[in-house]
């Protein structure tokens, strides 16, 4: 493996900020990988994984090696009449790998169509819109330990997905890298068009016959609708999670705030759309230095052409604050700072 030395990340992260990395090598096998992690220089480091970098913000320069993820390839493992199991290597491109499934005919990741980042991201963090999230699909995934190199298999229940995250963000954070995901998909699929603007977006666009791909193009057309494209405008696509609140803590907000939009989620528990919140705040289309906050959703935090990761970080921390003393609600970054 080639590791260059002082690499700038600026074009390897979509907020676009002008960070370095001490260390910077790309990895296209496990062994490729495995022989790396065997290098007891390497072990000495700090360490840093990137897939497409599309859920990260640098507030500083990475003082250890930053390795990406290239580990390629998609292929169908096996199917019957009903289901088909497909496997992606992790630096696959996330939205390459949905149409090649739609391709296929095979039915359950379309609502996830052009999620930005690659296929080894979509797990950690359980990506979801639309009405869908990975572990809906998922079989299982494999991925190395960074401390000796083993590989290991991970089913659903030991990836403990939750809203937005997985064990991959709590208890084994940092600790492995994974290196393909694999998923359990329908060949007679359940279109879901109930969620958002989906139908109301199928209707505009004269499509009268349903199908996977139907649904992908349109929800391609809301993405891009509602979502500066990180190519134009730096940003990470929705920066904080929707907060889930207990039902009696919502009932007295909209004793207070009669239009709170909610969904109940579980038995007690409301979630509350973070970018109304945000907009309510006044956020929405702010512009503050070379930073700012979407003018067409006040989930995005953007940069204009020079911000600094620290003054992204700034700006959420104010917005943060104020939702919680208007609404004494705390937001939760849904991006990975480092």
């Amino acid at each position: 493996m080639d590791i260059q030395r002082d690499i700038s990340l600026k074009e390897l992260n979509t907020f676009g900020i002008d960070a370095k990395a001490s260390y910077y090598g790309e990895f296209h096998s496990v062994a490729e990988l495995q022989n790396l992690i065997a290098d007891p220089d390497f072990q000495k480091m700090e360490k840093l994984i990137l897939g497409g970098g599309s859920n990260l913000l640098f507030t500083r320069d990475f003082a250890g090696i930053v390795l990406r993820n290239r580990i390629m390839g998609k292929e169908i493992l096996e199917q019957n009449d009903e289901f088909a199991y497909v496997r992606a290597g992790a630096g696959e491109t996330w939205h390459d790998f949905v149409l090649f499934c739609i391709e296929h005919g095979f039915g359950g990741l379309e609502n996830l169509s052009l999620i930005p980042g690659t296929v080894g991201a979509a797990p950690m963090q359980n990506i979801g819109a639309y009405g869908a999230e990975i572990k809906d699909t998922f079989a299982y995934l494999e991925a190395v330990n960074i401390n000796d190199g083993n590989i290991q298999t991970f089913d659903k229940d030991a990836c403990r997905f939750g809203y937005r995250e997985s064990v991959f963000k709590k208890e084994l954070k940092g600790q492995f890298i994974i290196t393909s995901v694999a998923f359990r998909l329908n060949k007679k699929p359940q279109f879901n068009t109930s969620y958002g603007a989906i139908q109301t977006t199928l209707d505009e666009m004269g499509i009268k016959k349903l199908s996977i791909k139907a649904i992908s193009d349109a929800v391609c057309h809301i993405r891009r609708s509602k979502l500066p494209n990180p190519a134009e405008i730096g940003n990470a696509g929705s920066f904080f999670k929707n907060p889930e609140i207990p039902e009696n803590q919502y009932e007295a907000l909209k004793a207070k705030f009669p239009e709170i939009p909610s969904y109940k989620t579980r038995p007690g528990m409301v979630k509350i759309p973070a970018g109304w919140l945000n907009e309510q705040c006044g956020w929405k289309g702010k512009v503050v230095g070379e930073t700012g906050v979407h003018k067409n959703q006040a989930l995005v935090l953007v940069n204009y052409g020079n911000a600094s990761g620290s003054e992204v970080k700034k700006l959420s921390d104010d917005i943060r604050h104020s939702v919680r003393e208007k609404f004494g609600i705390e937001l939760e970054v849904e991006v990975n700072i480092v």
